[in-house]
This record gives C-alpha cells, sequence and structure tokens, in this order.
C-alpha cells in the first residue's frame, strides 16, 4: 500500500510538490499581512498555520499511496461524502446564512469540501469501469444521479459555490472523455432550469444580493456593491510593484471585510502589486501545467479522470475567485485555492495534490 520511493525523482513530481508550497507561502504572507491590522494575536494565520501543517502531512501521507488503492475505496470515498453532507444539514452550525460547518473549539470543519474528492474520485472510477463505452446513456445519466446527489445536499444548506464547483467537475469529465452530444446540450436546459428554481426555492436573500450587484455594483455603492468596488479599488491602486506588505489600505483599515478569504487575490494585487500578481498566475499555472502532464503520461483510465477532475476543480475555484475579485463574476464566496483563508479547503487542496503526487508514473 505504502511506497517509500514514491519520493525518487523518477515517481515524486517535486515540481507540483513546490508550486504548491510556494502558492501556500504567499496564502500564509498575506494572511499575516491581513492579520496585523486586526489586533487579534495573527489568529488567521496561526490557524491557517495549523491548517497547512495538516494537509502538508496529508500531502506526503497520500503521495505514499499506491494509486490502486484510492481506486478501491473511491466509493467508500463517495459514501463517505454523502453521509457528512446530509450530517451537517442536521448537526451543523449556520454561518453567514448557510448551514454548512461543523464547529469544534475554534475550528471549523467544512463538509462540502471533502465532497469534492469523493466526487474526483468517483467519477474516475466509473469511467475505469466503464471501459471507454461513454456514449452510453446509463453512463451520463448514472453519473448525473452521482453527481446530482451531491449537489442536492449542498444546495440545502445552502452553498452555491460549492455546488457550481461540484457541477463543473462533472461537466469538464463529461467533455474530456467525450460524452454524447445530445445528453450535453440536454444537460445545459436543465442547469438553466435548476438555476431558475435555486433563484425562487434554495438562495438565501444575501446570495441573491450577491448575484444582482454584480450585474451594476454602482447601483448600491456603500450597501450590496460596496464589498465589488472596494476589490477593484485595491487592484488598482497596487499598480506596479505594490504599497509594500503591512501597508495595503483597502485591507489593513478594513474597506474588505473579508480579506483574509473571498479578496485575498486583492490584497496580493495592492501590496504586491503586478509583479506579486504575475508570480501568483505564473504558480498557479505551473501546478496546472503539471498535472496535465500526469494525465498526458498515463495510460490508465482512473488516473487520467482523477488527475484531470483536480486540475478543473482547482482552475474552476481560481476563475471564480479572481473573477469575483476584478469584477467580471458575481461574488459567491469561493475561496482561492491554497490562498484563502480556510482551513477545509486548504487541507483538502494539499490532500488532492497528494493524490496526484501518487499517481505520477514518470516515463522521463
Amino acid at each position: 500500500m505504502f511506497s517509500l520511493n514514491k519520493f525518487s525523482p523518477r515517481s515524486f513530481d517535486w515540481v507540483l510538490f513546490i508550486t504548491a508550497m510556494l502558492l501556500v507561502s504567499m496564502g500564509l504572507t498575506a494572511i499575516y499581512s491581513v492579520d496585523l491590522s486586526r489586533g487579534a494575536g495573527l489568529i488567521y494565520f496561526k490557524k491557517q498555520l495549523i491548517s497547512a501543517s495538516l494537509g502538508l502531512i496529508l500531502l506526503l501521507g497520500g503521495s505514499l499511496v499506491q494509486y490502486a488503492w484510492f481506486r478501491s475505496y473511491a466509493k467508500l470515498f463517495y459514501v463517505f461524502s454523502l453521509s457528512l453532507l446530509g450530517a451537517v444539514l442536521v448537526f451543523g452550525t449556520n454561518i453567514r446564512g448557510t448551514k454548512g460547518w461543523f464547529v469544534f473549539g475554534g475550528f471549523s470543519f467544512q463538509p462540502a469540501e471533502v465532497a469534492k474528492i469523493g466526487m474526483v474520485l468517483m467519477l474516475a472510477y466509473v469511467v475505469y469501469n466503464f471501459g471507454r463505452r461513454f456514449e452510453r446513456p446509463l453512463f451520463f445519466f448514472g453519473t448525473s444521479f452521482i453527481t446530482l446527489a451531491v449537489i442536492a445536499l449542498i444546495m440545502l444548506q445552502p452553498d452555491l459555490g460549492s455546488a457550481v464547483i461540484i457541477g463543473t467537475i462533472w461537466f469538464g469529465v463529461m467533455l474530456l472523455v467525450g460524452a454524447r452530444r445530445l445528453f450535453v446540450i440536454g444537460l445545459m436546459v436543465a442547469v438553466v432550469i435548476f438555476a431558475i428554481a435555486s433563484w425562487f426555492f434554495f438562495l438565501q436573500p444575501y446570495q441573491k444580493d450577491r448575484l444582482t450587484t454584480f450585474i451594476n455594483p454602482a447601483h448600491d455603492p456603500l450597501g450590496r456593491g460596496y464589498n465589488s468596488i472596494q476589490a477593484l479599488i485595491a487592484v488598482g491602486a497596487g499598480k506596479w510593484s505594490g504599497r509594500g506588505l503591512g501597508f495595503g489600505s483597502q485591507s489593513q483599515l478594513r474597506f474588505l471585510p473579508e480579506a483574509q478569504t473571498d479578496f485575498i487575490f486583492t490584497v496580493i494585487a495592492e501590496e504586491l502589486g503586478f509583479a506579486g500578481v504575475v508570480a501568483f498566475l505564473v504558480l498557479f499555472g505551473a501546478l496546472l501545467w503539471r498535472l496535465v502532464l500526469i494525465t498526458k503520461r498515463s495510460d490508465d483510465d482512473f488516473v487520467s479522470v482523477a488527475v484531470s477532475g483536480i486540475a478543473i476543480l482547482f482552475f474552476t475555484q481560481f476563475f471564480i475567485n479572481v473573477g469575483a475579485n476584478i469584477g467580471i463574476l458575481p461574488i459567491t464566496g469561493v475561496p482561492l485555492p491554497f490562498v484563502s483563508y480556510g482551513g477545509s479547503s486548504l487541507v483538502v487542496n494539499l490532500f488532492l495534490v497528494g493524490v496526484a503526487e501518487a499517481m505520477v508514473e514518470k516515463k522521463y
């Protein structure tokens, strides 16, 4: 099951590992800067550092596992995810209008993040066992049911951002394996219907405000459009080299109420400037590139789909978060991978890097 030989240069992607660690370091630096203005003993930084340490342990542990183990227990990961999503609806804590967290002492845990692991592994498992007969209706509708079960439980919280990400993972996998076009078109129609139904039956008022504010934030600059406008000011204020760590007026003076989570990208842009943004984009692009290389160098369908799902997950979160920060997408509370404050997200993302490392089959 475990093999220490995985850490050899030929079976461990050190570029992927180092890139992930540099992104985590960039996030810790930005959170430290935000914490300086809070005067609460660097509470966010300390918690994130603990999460990063736990995530690193899981990354290294996951990378030592033979990837066949993940394939064998994919169904268990999925069922466990559903169980957690069901349990949080009963025993969870309501935070900012969403009943999606278990709270233990001063730490919180979000089952929706674990569901992303279950979805990636379960979809890879189904693809592996279907023998590339992806045009069959059973494949499309079977994977649809698997995905909708997760989305339904998440929307009952409700957590629109996580639901969108789960759906995007599934949709990306369908495109990659070449599912029948007629089914894909039908899916798009169903998504529109579901979006309309969500507006009337699932979304909370604050979530509707986020979506309507996206269209015209200037309509209510001191109310619902405040965050979007302040984020754009922060991004522009950084210019080429930034104002310096701890000297960003938007984050340090608390013009951005969620600077350590939803708007951590704006902290980087304001305090490190265009140079810091480019450095972040290069690192994140390198991480995605290494994941793509793993899929290309494997002839195992489970490996290809699992690592592709991980790449789709990271890119989707990146695109939604940065898009919201620069005003091209509505604010949905999706964290920036490896960078935003949030223990559940960071631990899960690092573990998924470990899963990808376990699937490395270097042939060069």
